[in-house]
This record gives C-alpha cells, structure tokens and sequence, in this order.
C-alpha cells in the first residue's frame, strides 16, 4: 500500500508502534524431526565432522566462505570461533531419532531495529539434504524469528552461481528480489550475490505450506513425501 503526504509525494504505508525486536537468544528449539541447539564443541563437532567427511568429493564448501576441513581438528577449530560467536548464530542440526548433529545452519546480520535477519551458513550434509529435517530446520528458524521474535523481513542470500541454493530459497516460500553485482570476493573469486527474502507478510501462506508437508500423513512407510511442498 502506497499513500502520499501533504505534498502529494508517495510515501511508503504507516507502521504504527513501531518498536525494535529482540535479539536472537534461544539455545534450543525443537520440533518432530529434529532439533536445534546452539552449536557446542564437545557436543557436536565430533559428529558434524563425521558427517560432512561422509560425502564423497568437497562440492558442499564450494559456495561457503569456509571449509572443506580436511581434520577433524581443523573443524573443531572452526566450530569453536562459531561458538563464541553471537552474529552469525551458528546452530546444529540434531536428528532426534539418533541424536547425532548432521549439519548447521546460522541467524546473521542481526539488524534488530528494523526487525531484519538473515538465515545463512547452511551446512548441511548429505544424509541430511533432501529428508524431512532439513526442511523442519528451516521452519523451526524462521518460525522462531517470524512468530517469536516478530521480525518482518528474514532473507537468504547466496552466490548467483550456486542454482542449488537458489532452488531452495525459493522451495521454502523465499522471493527473488534481484542480483548485487561484484557483492563480495570469498575464496579468491568474485561474488555476484542473489537476494531473497520472506516477510511477515508471506508468512502465514507459508507457515500453513509447511505445517500440511511436515505433517506425519504426507510421508509414506519409506519416509517418502506424498505431496510436494506447496509454498507459492
């Protein structure tokens, strides 16, 4: 909605009481499939090293600012500076049925005054991608950061390039909302940048998608999903 002032100049709409949201502080957030818990060493480097060492060829890293670790104490390293850190917020993904950590995902540049986020570092490996947690990951965050924390705006950002992320940002009900040009130089190479983002307003279509595809009924005895997710 667009309206004008006493000028006759357009000028975006009212948002009345308008005041700042909190910072991201939850430890754990948990839900049916799995749950997330701020990444801790001794917890889970052991077991999300293991699992990314799984894969066979380094192709995850190559859009990530960090990584492949070739030790475990290599990545122990790193997930202890993600430990200690408050932006990004770094969480790893536990399966409930084993209790092993198979990935992370991280809340960055907090922008609390304009009640802005954004989902990023997404490490998932491969027995995570493509099953049902990965994708209550995903809700279990945004579902925090929308309906909790009443942010307005949670954006996913990644290299043009990388098509497989740019699927998923639009799978989990992300809108493009175009391309930075020369954004960033990360691994010795250039960055053109693709933005999405989810507001408040997209929220309740996509919260009620995501509700009907993690519901048990859609998955058939092999864990199978029957319908697909609907975000659009």
């Amino acid at each position: 909605m667009i309206t004008t002032n006493e000028y006759g100049q357009p000028i975006g709409c009212p948002v009345p009481d308008w005041s700042p949201a909190a910072l991201p502080k939850a430890t754990i957030l948990s839900g049916r499939y799995c749950t997330l818990e701020l990444i801790d060493v001794d917890r889970h480097a052991d077991d999300l090293y293991a699992a990314y060492a799984a894969a066979p060829d380094d192709r995850d890293w190559t859009y990530l600012p960090v990584g492949p670790f070739r030790t475990p104490e290599s990545y122990r390293a790193w997930a202890d500076v993600a430990a200690k850190s408050d932006d990004p917020r770094h969480y790893a993904v536990i399966d409930n049925a084993t209790c092993r950590a198979l990935g992370t995902l991280s809340l960055m540049r907090h922008d609390p005054i304009n009640r802005v986020i954004e989902v990023g570092y997404v490490v998932f490996s491969r027995s995570l991608q493509r099953t049902p947690i990965s994708t209550e990951a995903q809700y279990l965050l945004m579902s925090y950061v929308l309906n909790e924390l009443g942010y307005r705006r949670y954006e996913w950002k990644c290299d043009n390039l990388n098509e497989p992320s740019r699927k998923a940002a639009e799978r989990l009900g992300f809108t493009y909302e175009g391309t930075f040009r020369q954004a960033t130089v990360y691994k010795g190479r250039n960055r053109d940048t693709a933005w999405f983002a989810l507001t408040d307003r997209d929220w309740p279509r996509v919260r009620h998608a995501f509700e009907l595809w993690l519901d048990p009924r859609n998955f058939d005895s092999d864990g199978r999903q029957l319908e697909v997710l609907h975000t659009r």
